[in-house]
């Protein structure tokens, strides 16, 4: 843990360095605070901060890392799970494996992410049709899907804001 190095600013959501950090401290640093946000029982109520959790966690991975959000009715977080890991360019996902946990966590809603270690966050034809299956997945048990980004270290795009979460 890397808190000793910080004091709360003035602000909320602000801080002050105390300490010497390196780089690699500010990354860590970065992904502790994105964890917290992505706590269990925070109310995913703003999805511009839900977007800066999952750039600060998922922007540095060298692979594609393929992400769930299990929420409630009111959209608090159950679950926030790395499901699938790839390679630099693509990973396998498994809806069955998504709607598994949906049910393990009794799930409402699904939020679901993956990074482009590319740093070009534009959805691919195979990132559209996975979202497709999982939507149709999910809705066989009553579940939503909510969206998918597609995050990269200088962008974050949605499915549901593009209109292709149909």
């Amino acid at each position: 843990m890397l808190h000793h190095k910080l004091i709360a600013g003035e602000h909320p959501g602000t801080y002050r360095v105390i300490d010497l950090v390196t780089d690699d401290d500010l990354l860590t640093i970065a992904q502790e605070i994105a964890r917290n946000k992505l706590a269990k029982g925070i109310a995913i109520t703003d999805k511009h901060l839900a977007t800066q959790a999952l750039q600060g966690l998922l922007q540095s991975r060298e692979r594609e890392v393929f992400v769930a959000i299990f929420l409630d009715n009111q959209h608090r977080i159950l679950a926030y799970e790395e499901l699938f890991l790839g390679t630099l360019a693509a990973a396998t996902i498994h809806p069955r494996e998504i709607v598994k946990q949906a049910l393990h966590h009794n799930a409402a809603a699904v939020l679901l992410a993956h990074n482009h270690p590319s740093g070009y966050a534009e959805p691919s034809c195979a990132d559209i049709e996975i979202t497709q299956l999982v939507k149709d997945a999910l809705r066989l048990i009553e579940v939503r899907l909510l969206d998918h980004l597609v995050v990269s270290a200088c962008e974050c795009v949605s499915l549901t804001e593009r209109g292709l979460l149909t």
